[in-house]
């Protein structure tokens, strides 16, 4: 029998027959009659065909079920292919993105990445780490960059790219010290409608030092924010930066910015669409009238270093000792251990001789505190330009300053660069052609400005080879007839030049007008310091901060601004008079309504003198004794002493450091811990070097503050308790007659 047909036949009508899925021919095939056995009967024949039939009849039925899963399984493999195809096309799409992206942002000196399409440049230090990002060439709509011909190719190894009409770009790269690498980009305008402009990100938590003053007083630089402005000299109650600048920034991330002089620069802080210092390269019709190309020429560097501190002395400049005397020596230390007096008014009249005997007088009547240095004002001469003593007012000057000098004061006299109408020497000086002219009339009428309280001055030219020998000829006669000790120079800022100014050879900017004037008479003349610069003056000449509003506003000023001079390369700086320089608005109106007299808030002079204390020179312009007022006079007394015991020998030991360092005396606390986040954000503490640092009160009826310390131990000042760095003091409490201060104390130091 037919081993199949055999299965089916023994598997009965209620057995499971579903053991086999598929029917083979031969089982649906009746048998032939001689196959089946005698012993087989008919029913069992019948019961094999109903067999059968219900066999069929069951795998009909389950043939849909079947098909409808068949299906199911055909649709999720249809779904799968689909998405697999999505998923690599995506891939595709990325990949292309990434190539744009990174491929495109070709590595240029290892560590500077540049896409060249969107002019997104970041430079990364030895690990790969991103220390910087900038936007370059925003001012140019225009993507396709080409490389540039052979002639305008240079040999020095520089990268350079062309914007076609547009602008050409050269990257090149440097080293100024082991651990100082610094990339160069300069930006060639090819036609007048292009000003070449570069924005350099300022990343969250990277923080920016550096230009110079500016009028938000803003430390760290994100802090503030301003429209392009040209970088040059100025009032911040009227401009948008201060009397001393330089062309250099560096962030808490150890990247610094360095521009060329010869850039016409204009400067922004914006945060469209991210906060970023952007750099721009434009001549105008003042600040960069003359033109010594082309076009505008963006020149600067970028330079990376270990950090900001190590950075910040790598490129400080560190030989400020060439070329000093032993006489030299003697002012700087005179100026850090002596007060300076300065006798001004605003009304010429009332500037006299005998004002002079009562003010030095009043003077030797202080205890404790030393004689120094009587600072006269311009008011010396009867017109400014003079440069030949007043004798109506002052008749018998010559005695006067030898009792001076008897007494232990060195009298300084405060000259400028400008002459009245007024003055005898104005007229001599348009005859010699010693006068800067004015623009577009044939160089023969002298430009005129006004200047303080002088409405109509003219101004040397110091280009012209006549003008030093004239103006040293008559420095050097006045200095000899009356024996006093130097001169102040007081330049003005760029705006006080005329707007339509020409000297005989063309400056850069106005501003170069004052490093010219400060360079050709220093050598000739005793110059105890200078009112505003762009370049720090030989030593021993000092540089002034700006005048301060007397006000707790402008008290609140003095830091800020006498961190960012340090960090730009000026460490010997002469501060504003205790009290402030000038009359707040609110003063002045309420000195016109008779209800005040003309001195500045007791409390506001006393937190004054406390951080004038600390400071490189203590300036005065209104003695203690002016108020009546003891606890004025016991504090100016007890700071005398405590700055005389504490301060002066810290204070000689880094002007040490500065001249032969470059660093400043006053610093930022991250100069002690770079590394310190909490440091970079500080701005109404500072310290002396490492050795101390000073946290003044600089808010009306405060008696209390927040401090920090940097790492290591530190002795209160005020108590004598030792502390712990690295961590902030909150309600730090001082009152009226303290100041806070903290002593360094030995790494070794246990409590």
């Amino acid at each position: 029998m037919d081993q199949h047909l055999e299965e089916l036949i023994l598997s009965g009508p209620g057995r499971n027959v579903r053991r086999k899925s598929v029917l083979s021919p031969r089982m649906l095939t009746l048998p032939e009659p001689g196959d089946f056995s005698d012993s087989n009967s008919a029913a069992n024949s019948v019961t094999s065909v109903n067999s059968l039939a219900s066999l069929l009849k069951e795998k009909i039925q389950t043939l849909p079920q079947r098909m409808r899963k068949k299906k199911s399984n055909d649709y999720k493999i249809k779904v799968f292919v689909v998405f697999l195809f999505i998923t690599i096309v995506a891939l595709i799409c990325c990949a292309y993105f990434l190539y744009n992206q990174k491929i495109l942002a070709k590595a240029y000196f290892e560590r500077v990445k540049f896409n060249k399409n969107k002019r997104i440049m970041t430079i990364h230090n030895r690990d790969g780490v991103e220390l910087v990002s900038a936007r370059l060439g925003t001012t140019m709509n225009y993507d396709k960059v080409l490389p540039c011909l052979p002639q305008d190719e240079r040999r020095d190894g520089s990268i350079c790219l062309e914007w076609m009409d547009r602008a050409r770009l050269y990257l090149h790269v440097y080293n100024m010290q082991e651990s100082v690498k610094c990339y160069n980009l300069k930006w060639i305008a090819l036609n007048d409608h292009i000003s070449p402009t570069d924005c350099i990100e300022m990343a969250p938590g990277v923080h920016w030092y550096g230009g110079g003053q500016n009028q938000e007083s803003a430390w760290p630089l994100e802090k503030g924010a301003h429209d392009f402005r040209p970088f040059i000299t100025g009032n911040v109650e009227r401009h948008e930066w201060g009397n001393v600048l330089k062309r250099y920034f560096i962030s808490s991330k150890g990247v610094a910015i360095i521009v060329d002089e010869k850039t016409p620069l204009y400067v922004s802080i914006t945060d469209d669409p991210k906060k970023a210092i952007c750099l721009r390269a434009k001549y105008d019709n003042f600040a960069f009238v003359n033109r010594f190309t082309l076009g505008p020429e963006l020149n600067y560097s970028v330079c990376t270093g270990n950090n900001m501190s190590d950075l910040h002395s790598q490129l400080s400049e560190h030989t400020l000792w060439d070329g000093l005397k032993k006489e030299d020596s003697d002012v700087i230390e005179s100026l850090l251990t002596e007060p300076i007096w300065e006798i001004t008014t605003d009304h010429k009249e009332a500037f006299t001789e005998e004002m002079i005997s009562n003010f030095t007088n009043d003077v030797i009547g202080l205890p404790n505190i030393k004689q120094g240095h009587v600072l006269l004002n311009e008011f010396w001469q009867n017109q400014v330009g003079d440069f030949e003593l007043d004798l109506n007012r002052f008749p018998s000057l010559e005695e006067t300053i030898e009792v001076l000098s008897r007494r232990g004061f060195r009298v300084v006299f405060t000259i400028q660069p400008f002459i009245s109408t007024e003055s005898p020497n104005f007229a001599e000086a348009v005859e010699r052609r010693l006068l800067v002219l004015e623009r577009s009339t044939g160089r023969t009428v002298p430009a005129l400005t006004s200047f303080k309280n002088f409405q109509s001055v003219g101004v040397l030219d110091i280009t012209n080879n006549r003008t030093i020998p004239w103006l040293v000829e008559k420095l050097k006669a006045l200095m000899g007839k009356y024996k006093f000790n130097a001169f102040y120079l007081e330049l003005g800022t760029a705006y006080d030049m005329p707007h339509y100014y020409q000297c005989q050879k063309s400056l850069i900017n106005p501003d170069q007008y004052k490093t010219l004037f400060i360079n050709s008479i220093q050598n000739s003349v005793s110059l105890l310091g200078v009112s505003d610069a762009i370049e720090r003056p030989r030593s021993p000449s000092f540089v002034s901060l700006p005048r301060f509003e007397s006000s707790w506003e402008g008290l609140r000023r003095v830091i800020p601004t006498i961190l960012t001079y340090g960090v730009i390369g000026y460490p010997f700086v002469i501060p504003g008079a205790v009290g402030g320089d000038f009359d707040s608005m609110e003063t002045k109106l309420s000195e016109l309504n008779g209800t005040v007299a003309d001195l500045p808030d007791p409390e506001l002079y006393i937190r004054w003198l406390q951080l004038a204390a600390f400071l490189p020179v203590v300036r005065y312009n209104r003695l203690p004794t002016s108020y009546g007022d003891k606890r004025v006079s016991d504090t100016a007394i007890s700071l005398a002493l405590l700055r005389q015991n504490k301060v002066k020998p810290v204070l000689k030991k880094y002007a040490r450091v500065s001249l032969n360092l470059g660093l400043p005396i006053i610093r930022p606390l991250w100069m002690l811990d770079p590394n310190d986040s909490s440091c970079h954000t500080v701005a109404d503490e500072f310290s002396i070097g490492e050795d101390i640092i000073v946290a003044p009160i600089l808010y009306s009826r405060s008696r209390e503050r927040e401090v920090y310390l940097p790492a290591g131990v530190w002795k209160d000042g005020i108590d004598g308790s030792l502390r712990k760095g690295s961590r902030w003091i909150h309600d730090y409490r001082v009152e009226e007659g303290k100041v806070a201060y903290f002593e360094k104390m030995p790494d070794d130091t246990r409590f």
